[in-house]
């Protein structure tokens, strides 16, 4: 018998078809979307581009906690009840978000079960990912840390999503934010995965699967 192919969910096109009240809204590579400390209002959902989250401890250090790309969620903290954004969004190219204010991501979360399963699930991937970040952080080698970033912002083994086997530009100074090391190591490697033919950088920034041969090795 011949295998069905399950369809992805598309949220946005739920969110048009469902008649959920939305502002689109566009930003500029390297524009704040909403700072650490704002009033937290809206869930937003990634359209088109991509949004890093980052947070500053009380002397000044940033931490990038986050790398999100359409599809993603992010701005969930107010539907708990948190009214201040504890970390800040910056859109990292030219980027197109929907805002959905609080109360009417609610009326949904209520009344649509197939968009209520899906965002808590995509919820849930996210702590689980947040808690493998930390893992991460706390006992794999800075080489490791850095193969695995670079696949998950490619989004391979992401469900619903292919590969993005070119990545769009991010500095190694980002990179270097996102897995607690510093420029110069990154720098490093990143030399390194070009000589084994992991990555190149003609025309953007190419990963090849095989990256994952670093992240696996013991």
């Amino acid at each position: 018998m011949k295998k069905t192919k399950t369809l992805a969910f598309d949220a946005e096109a739920f969110l048009a078809s469902a008649g959920v009240a939305r502002k689109v809204i566009e930003y500029r590579g390297k524009e704040t979307v909403f700072a650490q400390g704002d009033s937290s209002k809206h869930v937003m959902y990634v359209q088109k581009g991509s949004v890093k989250l980052s947070v500053v401890n009380e002397v000044g250090r940033e931490a990038v906690v986050a790398m999100l790309g359409p599809g993603d969620f992010f701005g969930e903290g107010c539907l708990s009840g948190q009214k201040i954004s504890i970390a800040t969004a910056t859109a990292t190219a030219p980027t197109v978000l929907l805002a959905i204010e609080r109360d009417e991501m609610i009326r949904v979360l209520h009344t649509e079960h197939e968009f209520s399963d899906r965002f808590i699930k995509h919820m849930l991937a996210r702590n689980i990912r947040v808690e493998a970040d930390l893992v991460d952080q706390l006992f794999n080698s800075t080489e490791k840390r850095l193969a695995r970033t670079l696949l998950l912002l490619a989004r391979y083994g992401k469900e619903d999503n292919q590969p993005e086997k070119v990545l769009a530009t991010i500095s190694q100074e980002t990179l270097a934010e996102m897995i607690g090391s510093t420029r110069s190591r990154v720098n490093l490697f990143m030399n390194e995965f070009k000589k084994l033919g992991f990555v190149h950088t003609n025309g953007g920034l190419h990963i090849n699967p095989s990256l994952l041969s670093v992240v696996l090795h013991d």
